[in-house]
């Protein structure tokens, strides 16, 4: 179509790249003022404004699909379409043509203050070669961003979205660099030193730890996914590093303050693939606090439990539904069950004299702990010695191999020893030096060794399961006409129990006979 003459209404598109250049000036009001400026010169009427937001490169773009909509309602009386130059149509030879037959059909006549579209060979070979250029310098623009990215990437900084647990804050001479985010980053390093250490013994746990915090981030379903938490529990950052393998960028130390250590991101990796654990189960909750953990008496397998409906109501009891078990479907009462196991775990609180006898003993430990970290420095620094000789050896047979699964396993062997010099290093520096005192590191685990029966009574599901596992040190077993059986109970529990041996006690439990030893022979009176 030919241009129109004077007096014909007229709409106005204009795009940018991203919401960012809204603000700038070559954003969307610079580009509509042209426009204006362009259609008042002409003698257009101007009727409407689209705008996007968009890479040049896509098609369907919500303005971009508004204003065909638009001309197609009113095919009848053409409307002129003012664009500032032709980058803002496309930025792309395939995309620009498809917009420019689209426009055409829905009856539109496009115009530019920056050019003269024509049907004529030569207007259409200089349209042709503007749309080329601009498709050039959209492709060469991602080049070039990429690039940086990667350069900024190998100096060890993180390029994009800050993840959960830190923000971007500008720093002079630096740019944007990451900066832990509270409390955000404080509940994911709990999280991520619970799975190393054996706290959390999955990723479900994981998950629910993290869906019990109502300051962490969660989606839409306020559900922290299992992919997520897989990521969370992959990712380097978290320890101060950064591996970029798609940028060639190798594993190495970030320019951000590290959440965890290396040694306990190390930890976690061995973990993850290591023997892959039974997934927790779904059905542990408040109610039942002891489905899994307690054993049935008979066969040795998990009881289960269930709400029975009775008359008025519904009751809680635990149950075994083992095939061939002589107790199958022989149900216990919740408040029995759980009863003698809060009578079980009230007996492993030691009297005032042995707790502060006890953690007496720990804080020398500590101290002696301390003066002994000091002199493994040394023998830290051979080690580092050591590996830095087989990497050399490792290198020069690199260089020889011809084989390309031989350099695979030596550029693996490789990357193995530097991780363990990352880690080695880490510990040299912080020889002798502990990270908290005494008290800070200690005062939660006293408290618990103290009375764990008050982390049990006030503490969330998360905190029951975690003084199962750390009170006792297998399953618990129990049986209909005699109650639990010994419990294997855990290390410290059992240091404590040890020192009992003299005139110290641990608290007895009411309701059990009397102890021949440290928690021996415990049996329950109720039948």
């Amino acid at each position: 179509m030919k241009p129109l003459k004077g007096n014909s209404k007229a709409v106005i598109y204009c795009r940018v790249s991203d919401v960012k250049q809204t603000t700038r000036g070559t954003g969307l009001q610079s580009q509509e003022t042209r426009c204006r400026e362009y259609a008042s010169f002409r003698g257009h009427e101007v009727v409407q404004v689209f705008t996007d937001d968009a890479s040049g490169g896509m098609i369907n773009r919500p303005g971009m699909l508004a204003m065909l909509s638009f001309l197609r309602k009113h095919r009848k009386k053409p409307h002129v379409v003012i664009i500032d130059d032709i980058s803002r149509l496309a930025r792309g030879v395939q995309a620009h043509l498809e917009l420019r037959a689209a426009l055409s059909k829905a009856g539109g006549i496009l115009e530019s203050p920056s050019l003269e579209f024509g049907e004529d060979s030569d207007s259409q070979l200089i349209e042709n070669l503007l749309a080329s250029v601009s498709q050039h310098q959209r492709q060469k623009n991602g080049e070039q961003t990429l690039n940086r990215m990667r350069s900024r990437a190998m100096n060890g900084y993180w390029v994009f979205q800050a993840p959960v647990g830190y923000r971007y804050e500008r720093v002079s001479g630096q740019g944007k660099v990451l900066h832990r985010d509270e409390p955000t980053a404080s509940i994911l390093i709990e999280a991520l030193e619970g799975y190393a250490c054996e706290r959390f013994a999955t990723q479900a746990e994981v998950k629910r730890f993290l869906e019990a915090q109502p300051q962490f981030p969660k989606n839409s379903s306020e559900e922290v996914t299992n992919q997520r938490v897989n990521d969370l529990l992959n990712q380097p950052l978290y320890a101060g590093y950064l591996e970029l393998p798609k940028w060639d960028v190798s594993f190495r130390p970030g320019k951000h303050e590290a959440l965890i250590t290396l040694e306990t991101y190390k930890a976690i990796q061995d973990r993850l693939n290591g023997i892959a654990r039974v997934p927790a189960r779904k059905d542990i909750n408040d109610d039942f606090p002891l489905r899994g953990f307690v054993l049935c008496g008979c066969c040795g397998n998990p009881l289960t439990a269930c709400w029975s409906k009775g008359k008025a109501k519904h009751y809680p009891y635990y149950l075994c539904h083992q095939k061939g078990c002589e107790a199958k479907g022989k149900s216990v009462r919740r408040e029995l069950v759980e009863g003698e196991f809060e009578e079980l775990l009230k007996a492993l609180r030691p009297t005032e004299e042995l707790f502060e006898f006890a953690s007496s003993l720990f804080r020398d430990l500590w101290e002696q702990r301390v003066e002994t970290s000091k002199s493994q420095g040394k023998s830290m620094k051979a080690e580092v010695s050591q590996i830095d000789r087989k990497i050399a050896q490792l290198m020069d047979r690199l260089v020889d191999a011809d084989s390309d699964s031989v350099v695979r396993a030596y550029e693996k062997r490789i990357g193995d020893l530097e991780t363990e010099r990352m880690v080695l290093r880490e510990r040299i520096e912080k020889c002798g030096t502990p990270a908290k005192t005494y008290e800070d590191t200690f005062e939660h685990s006293m408290m618990f060794l103290a009375n764990p029966w008050i982390l049990w009574e006030n503490g969330s599901i998360e905190h029951r399961q975690t003084v199962l596992k750390l009170a006792f040190a297998d399953q618990l077993a129990y049986c209909r006409e005699s109650g639990f059986r010994t419990p294997e109970i855990s290390l410290p529990f059992k240091a404590l129990g040890d020192i009992c041996s003299g005139n110290l006690e641990m608290a007895h439990p009411r309701g059990f006979e009397p102890l021949t030893s440290a928690f021996g022979g415990q049996r329950t009176n109720i039948s």
